[in-house]
């Protein structure tokens, strides 16, 4: 498992300048987006998970305390906290971009959610 501090050292290794020209660049986005598999870049690949080992349903309590919402870019990435405690870190092989990803059920659908770490988010 993943934590705070190594999630932040990881997304510090971005390579900025191979990030704006990449192939993982459909997945850089600041705020919760569905991506299908068939968009799923093949360089970037799973390097860990934020899932707690011990806890068979992770809290669906969500954590903002200066009023953002899920879908904010400046909302914090605060791995103790839905949807980051669901969610699994990747990492592209290119330029060291970082992602996290969660799959949303619902009724009749299954939706994958991935975004971008900015390490200056992660709480």
């Amino acid at each position: 498992m993943i934590d705070a501090a190594q999630l932040r050292d990881l997304s510090s290794q971005q390579i900025k300048s191979e990030a704006l020209r990449c192939s993982c660049k459909v997945l850089q986005t600041a705020s919760w987006e569905s991506v299908t598999d068939e968009r799923w870049p093949a360089g970037v690949r799973q390097v860990g998970t934020l899932r707690p080992p011990d806890i068979d349903e992770p809290t669906f309590e969500e954590f903002h305390p200066d009023g953002t919402r899920y879908g904010s870019d400046d909302a914090p990435i605060a791995v103790s906290w839905f949807p980051f405690n669901r969610s699994d870190v990747y990492a592209c092989g290119t330029c060291r971009s970082v992602f996290l990803r969660y799959t949303e059920y619902g009724g009749y659908y299954v939706d994958h959610r991935v975004r971008w770490v900015d390490p200056a988010l992660v709480v």
